[in-house]
């Protein structure tokens, strides 16, 4: 079934649990529809002066584009910094080359439609704060303490023994 998200029925409202500096706005329009996609998620943004869209990450299993619907915004990628302005396209790959995080240096909305695959997980690395982040559970872990694959199991014959004398 199509379903039509009427531009005067956008509500924009603060996405839940954001910071100073990360109060990102989206409309609510598609979720008031119903609408839950299966592969291919979206929203519409707003971004406001002085904001910045979300930390700088990129994803290991989704694809992303934005388009620039109104306004404008800097984009920080792996190469640097660059002026997106209304109509401008940017698409982000899968992996470290794929980074990306957008701030509102102007003095007007920006507002941009944020289009992401999505295939039932995902996992989005933060190379500022070394964070990793797994989807749908929303677990956040420290990329720092990563370990071996065999740590904790040296003692697996002893767990063993343990279950067959039960």
């Amino acid at each position: 079934m199509a379903t039509i998200l009427k531009s005067e029925n956008r509500e924009f409202t603060e996405d839940a649990n954001k910071i100073d500096n990360f109060r990102i706005l989206s409309d609510i329009s598609r979720l008031k529809n119903g609408i839950k996609p299966e592969y291919l998620n979206f929203d519409l943004r707003q971004l406001n002066p002085e904001q910045y869209s979300a930390p700088y990450h990129f994803h290991r299993f989704a694809e992303e584009l934005f388009m620039i619907v109104s306004g404008s915004a800097t984009l920080r990628t792996p190469n640097g910094l660059d002026i997106v302005n209304a109509g401008d396209l940017m698409f982000f790959e899968i992996g470290e080359t794929g980074a990306h995080q957008l701030f509102n240096h102007s003095t007007e909305a920006c507002v941009y439609l944020d289009i992401r695959t999505y295939i039932g997980h995902d996992v989005a690395e933060y190379p500022d704060s070394n964070k990793i982040f797994v989807a749908p559970s929303r677990e956040i872990f420290n990329k720092n303490t990563t370990v071996n694959y065999f740590e904790g199991e040296e003692n697996v014959k002893e767990i063993w023994d343990s279950l067959k004398k039960q």
